[in-house]
């Protein structure tokens, strides 16, 4: 029975149970749960079931999750009820047996949590390798994937009181019946534009806010002329007319580009009232309308019903630290004035930031080569400039085409629009590679190889791609790390997180890592999180990606041992290089595969370790030993595999022959907690073709057969000689600003060409000098200015209220923060003081201000003076 409505249409707080028919499997036997069959649980379980419409065999395999892994859970570590931990164990059994009839909202009002602390819940229960399955674990991350998305559109949406039940209920439908990806933040909020667009111009001027009142086109709600009256019972419904001067200021209020939004209108949008008979319609449409077919969708789906956001229903509501965390970013007023405004910094704000920053950065850049380009091009032996126009036209179709299958079947001209970005980005970095060869003679010949080389054109292509992806998906709302792991069994396409572009391009992963660095390192402009978003996507790669079946990783291993020594360890002087490669693409297409997994797993290793094993540190070397034995003797063991799953077996291997109490289950859940981990790299492990099953059997079968007799070899009086421990060099291209000692609020690092005005300047776009504490008054701002670009020592006193702080011998930085240039403690102010003081030897363009208060760029100290009021402190 759909839930109840209010006559308007909006659902009520509480709503009845789902149709008992609905998803009900076909066995009558198993259609209604028979209590007398369950007498062996307890009758709270079995009346908690039926109230949840569960079968038999639900029922049984929900009690043996309870019995087998909850029970004996510590309560402390477990704040819920019992009937609330059977209601999770219940909803574990039916999606693993396909035998769920509620919804995802009838089941929460049944069991009595809201989405966050369910999923919470859940989360707390997966206690062993297999408590939760990579299926039901896949469920819930769509789930909470698509609560907190359409959130924070609801966040967004709730300002506009006047549109308030049919503009959203419209819009839940739209987004639901043509977005393939419904957690796909950006494009669903271009489409919520869409529908405030249809609903605003048809709204009563009277009633609408400015600036809508203003912004509402005559044109559009003009009375239909004779003829249309006269011919109206003939004519097809005419198509919706857009409101252009409504749909800018709509636009223009969320930072969100106007070309993407008309795309998505004329094409996604226009669609969508064809297909519920609105195209024509020139008043509001009725509630009860929308409700019917939103109600239908929503049943049909069985996930949350996002109607109940309208009257603020417990099961929808967010956790309470969510709700109060509220960044700052800059905002310019209304007047065009240079003050900055401080707004909430909500996803999509962030996110809408995020692009506007990237199209900036590509304004000067085109979609087809430059002229500088060109004569590369012209320069090598073969022109490679007509390969290069049909790789990129043809990967441009491919990504296209992929594009629209993954968000929704009419969304070709945003994906489009995408490529073109990724395209004006790959031409952009591809000149300032060749560039930089270009400089050092050295380098010349490798210009040649590099133009005339598929596998670098289309790595560098999808470098871009995913840039481009990236800044669109946003990091505000990614959950579950990088889209599916090795061996996942996701047939539905809805995820463009890396490393679908690898898919998309049948690309391999390790041709992909030899361009991120140099990418990197060629595009100065690069937001700080891109940079460590690319960094991860390397390490995802050499822990997973890269040892693929078909890799061709496995054939440089494989080259590789049969050129040298096969039994001895990489020597010191190998694992202690740089971690970087080579100046280009070019030259690491020769880079030792190992030097770079090697430091990766004793990493990965040294983090697991520290989290399980500080009390036993002589057992580190000999883990490490054991591991990279494995990887350079056995690398098999990688095919389609993942690093982490050789780092765990390693551990339990030798704390197992040294007679260490580490159990698997200590070590998974220790390994849940790490960074950048997925529950599929120890539940799903390849046995053997076809076949897996958790790492526990992986090492039984698998990891302990093939190396049993070199891991017993530790356990004798004379073990093997231990592997030299890799010694971990920072990352070549890390360029976060560094904190000045003995200050909380001041940062340095280089400064960057401008590019933007201070006011839509972000932290990461560029910082020299940050100054955050509150000094009472813009006059002392204007004070500190004018020290900075001055010799005049006076001035300096009189700011700091007594006599000139010593000058610095030198100025240090360091990690921890310490202050060691003259190995003194000062306090706040007066270290702030002695730092700019030093700082004022450097020209004054060096220096770069920006105010931590309301979080706002200024590449010159004047205008950080005459913005900063007392209003803004």
């Amino acid at each position: 029975m759909p839930p109840k409505k209010r006559s308007s249409g909006t659902p009520q707080k509480k709503e009845l149970k789902g149709n008992m028919k609905s998803g009900s499997p076909d066995s009558s036997e198993n259609a209604v749960l028979s209590p007398e069959r369950h007498k062996d649980k307890e009758p709270e379980f079995v009346s908690l079931s039926e109230e949840l419409q569960a079968t038999n065999p639900i029922c049984d395999h929900a009690w043996r999750i309870w019995e087998r892994e909850i029970r004996s859970m510590d309560k402390a570590n477990m704040p819920y009820s019992n009937r609330h931990q059977w209601g999770a164990c219940l909803f574990i059994a039916g999606m693993e047996l396909d035998g769920i009839s509620l919804t995802f909202t009838q089941f929460l009002k049944v069991v009595g949590l809201s989405v966050k602390q369910f999923i919470s819940l859940v989360r707390k229960m997966d206690v062993n390798v297999d408590t939760i399955s990579p299926k039901v674990n896949t469920a819930l991350k769509r789930l909470e994937n698509k609560y907190n998305v359409t959130l924070a559109l609801y966040q967004r949406f709730v300002k506009r009181t006047e549109l308030w039940e049919s503009s959203w209920t419209m819009f839940l439908l739209a987004k639901g019946t043509f977005l393939q990806m419904e957690d796909d933040l950006v494009i669903a909020f271009q489409l919520l534009l869409c529908v405030l667009e249809f609903f605003t111009k048809r709204f009563t001027p009277s009633l609408l806010q400015s600036p809508y009142k203003s912004a509402v086109s005559s044109s559009t709600l003009s009375p239909p002329t004779r003829t249309s009256r006269r011919n109206q019972g003939k004519a097809k419904p005419r198509p919706p007319e857009m409101d252009v001067q409504l749909l800018v200021t709509l636009c223009k209020e969320s930072d969100c580009s106007v070309d993407e939004v008309k795309n998505v209108y004329q094409t996604t949008f226009c669609a969508f009232l064809d297909s519920v008979g609105l195209s024509g319609l020139q008043v509001l449409p009725p509630i009860e309308t929308l409700s019917k077919q939103y109600e239908e969708l929503y049943h049909k789906n069985k996930d949350f019903d996002a109607r109940l956001f309208l009257v603020d229903d417990e099961t929808l509501s967010p956790n309470k630290t969510e709700v109060s965390k509220v960044e700052m970013t800059p905002r310019k007023n209304l007047s065009g004035d240079d003050v900055a405004i401080p707004v909430p910094q909500t996803p999509i704000r962030a996110a809408m930031n995020s692009i506007q920053q990237l199209r900036v950065d590509l304004t000067s850049a085109s979609d087809q080569p430059s002229s500088n380009l060109l004569v590369y091009y012209k320069n090598c032996t073969v022109d490679p400039t007509e390969e290069i126009r049909k790789r990129v036209e043809e990967l441009g179709q491919v990504f296209i085409k992929r594009f629209a299958q993954a968000v929704g079947q009419h969304c070709e001209g945003l994906g489009r629009k995408r490529f073109n970005l990724g395209a004006q980005l790959y031409y952009k970095v591809m000149e300032s590679m060749l560039t930089s060869v270009s400089l050092n003679e050295t380098f010349n010949h490798i210009i040649y190889k590099l133009l005339n080389n598929a596998a670098f054109h289309t790595s560098l292509l999808a470098c871009a791609l995913e840039v481009v992806m990236a800044t669109y998906v946003g990091n505000s709302l990614k959950s579950g790390g990088f889209g599916r792991s090795s061996g996942a069994s996701d047939s539905v396409e809805t995820d463009l997180c890396f490393p679908w572009i690898l898919d998309v391009f049948q690309l391999p992963a390790f041709d992909f890592y030899k361009v991120i660095e140099s990418f990197i390192k060629a595009e100065p402009t690069l937001k700080h999180d891109m940079m460590k978003h690319l960094e991860q996507c390397e390490h995802v790669i050499m822990e997973s990606l890269a040892w693929k079946a078909d890799s061709p990783l496995f054939d440089l291993l494989k080259q590789s041992r049969e050129e040298g020594p096969g039994e001895q360890a990489e020597p010191p002087a190998t694992l202690n290089q740089p971690l970087h490669h080579n100046h280009t693409y070019a030259c690491s297409l020769g880079i030792e595969p190992m030097t770079f997994l090697y430091r990766m797993a004793y990493m990965r290793l040294k983090t697991l370790f520290s989290h399980l094993l500080t009390s036993h540190p002589e057992l580190e070397p000999i883990i490490w030993t054991l591991l990279q034995h494995t990887l350079q003797n056995e690398y098999e063991l990688m095919r389609d595999r993942h690093l982490d799953q050789l780092i765990m077996s390693a551990m339990y291997a030798i704390c197992k022959v040294k007679n260490v109490d580490l159990r698997f289950k200590t070590i998974v859940t220790a390994y849940k907690e790490m960074p950048n981990t997925n529950q599929e790299t120890f539940k799903r492990v390849l046995i053997r073709e076809g076949q897996y099953d958790s790492i526990i059997v992986f090492y039984n079968l698998v990891f302990m057969q093939k190396l049993k007799t070199n891991i017993l070899q530790y356990s004798s009086p004379r073990p093997p000689p231990l592997s030299p421990i890799p010694r971990i060099p920072c990352s070549p291209y890390k360029n976060s600003p560094l904190r000045v000692p003995g200050s909380n609020n001041v940062y340095v690092s280089p400064l960057k060409s401008s590019r933007m005005s201070p006011v839509v300047m972000t932290p990461r776009s560029r910082i020299l000098i940050s100054i955050g504490e509150s000094f009472g008054s813009a006059d002392k701002f204007q004070k500190i200015n004018e020290m900075v670009s001055s010799t005049n020592w006076s001035l300096k006193r009189s700011l700091n209220g007594g006599s000139a702080p010593k000058p610095l011998k030198r100025l240090r930085f360091d990690m921890d923060g310490q202050d060691e240039a003259d190995g003194s403690k000062s306090s706040g102010e007066s270290t702030l003081i002695q730092k700019l003081a030093e700082m004022s030897k450097f020209p004054t363009t060096f220096v770069h201000v920006y105010c931590l208060n309301c979080e706002l760029d200024f590449p010159e100290p004047q205008k950080y003076s005459s913005h900063h009021t007392s209003s803004c402190l």
